[in-house]
């Protein structure tokens, strides 16, 4: 038998799929770590497993139970047929702490749609990269551009559509593959950044503040989609220009500022009626339009804060778009086509995605 040099971490996940429209997965936001996550259920017995959903994660990694262990090595035909070379080195997304685990066959189960399961591999990791993950949390579910990815090796098993949809919730929310969740999105390309090749990426060109346009001069570039990233952040001289300008419309509306209330920098007077931020995307045309529910966050019954924050100088891009600022917006992610489709807030159309959810966990709500 091969040293576990020679092993690759792997381990089998069996979840249900429904072949009308793939998988559905509830996912839920945790008040104090404000990270998204699912349940699965793993092992015989079954245990249930709490994953972080790592929109930007290249692979699916978690701890295994002690039980059911099977080393596979590396070269064997699971490892040839399933790639697991791609899962091999996992990350905390949270700490950026990372290493490799040993290869290991598991059975993870979900809630039954339809009945059937599939099998798929994941990496096995071990209990010290959990730290940072929110309480009872057993490891991270990726979505990134990757073979190792949830949705890549769901696609490939099942012959799936080669998009997901993702809906946000401070409550519950949800993650789907299969049709269309919405006719009403707008579309723009994903672009491919140099330093993290597996997160999905738009061009924003540029930032309007109450219709009035910042002065950054010069497009902001590739702007990364996170649900690790709890606000949206900004590059240092970003973040000043555009609060700079933000605090200038609020004071034409009459916004009273008070002492900021970490982590933001910028406070004000509980008020229904704030300035709305736009991001224009590939033509002035398209624009991702950001209202009071997702600009502002209520730290207490009388007083709101910018729901955005200074990155400082050393960022890797100038803005990563955060899990507030996503919440209760419709996000579907092509890979055919290699474009992201979002939504308008849903609470504009008085819904949400907690209902939206509820509303597609029946099968025939999807036909």
């Amino acid at each position: 038998m091969s040293s576990l040099h020679h092993l690759l971490p792997i381990i089998f996940l069996i979840i249900t799929i429904n072949h009308s429209f793939g998988y559905l997965l509830k996912v839920t936001k945790d008040a104090n770590t404000h990270q998204y996550t699912t349940n699965l259920l793993i092992g015989s017995p079954q245990l249930q497993a709490k994953l972080v959903v790592h929109l930007s994660g290249e692979s699916i990694w978690l701890t295994c139970p002690p039980s059911s262990r099977k080393l596979i090595e590396h070269g064997s035909v699971t490892s040839l047929v399933t790639k697991v070379q791609d899962s091999k080195y996992h990350q905390n997304p949270v700490t950026g702490f990372g290493g490799t685990g040993y290869l290991a066959e598991e059975t993870v189960f979900s809630s039954a749609s339809d009945g059937s399961t599939f099998k798929i591999p994941v990496t096995c990791s071990e209990e010290y990269l959990l730290q940072g993950l929110v309480t009872g949390a057993r490891g991270v579910l990726g979505f990134g551009r990757s073979k190792a990815a949830f949705q890549s090796r769901t696609i490939s098993s099942f012959d799936l559509p080669r998009r997901f949809s993702i809906c946000l919730s401070k409550s519950e929310g949800f993650i789907v593959s299969g049709p269309h969740v919405s006719n009403s999105l707008s579309y723009t390309p994903l672009v491919t950044n140099g330093v993290n090749g597996k997160g999905y990426y738009m061009s924003v060109n540029s930032m309007k503040v109450n219709g009035r346009k910042l002065a950054i001069g010069h497009s902001i570039g590739g702007v990364e989609i996170s649900t690790i990233v709890p606000y949206t952040t900004m590059e240092s001289t970003i973040y000043e220009i555009f609060t700079r300008a933000y605090v200038t419309s609020a004071k034409k509306m009459n916004m009273t500022i008070v002492d900021p209330v970490a982590p933001f920098g910028t406070c004000f007077r509980s008020q229904a009626k704030v300035p709305d931020i736009e991001l224009v995307l590939q033509s002035v045309l398209v624009k991702w339009k950001i209202q009071r529910r997702n600009v502002m966050v209520d730290v207490s019954d009388s007083v709101m804060c910018l729901g955005f924050v200074d990155g400082g100088l050393g960022m890797e891009g100038l803005m990563v778009l955060g899990g507030y600022q996503l919440e209760d917006h419709i996000l579907e992610f092509n890979m055919g086509t290699n474009m992201m489709g979002f939504s308008t807030s849903l609470l504009n159309e008085g819904s949400s995605c907690s209902k939206l959810r509820e509303a597609i966990s029946t099968p025939k709500e999807l036909l």
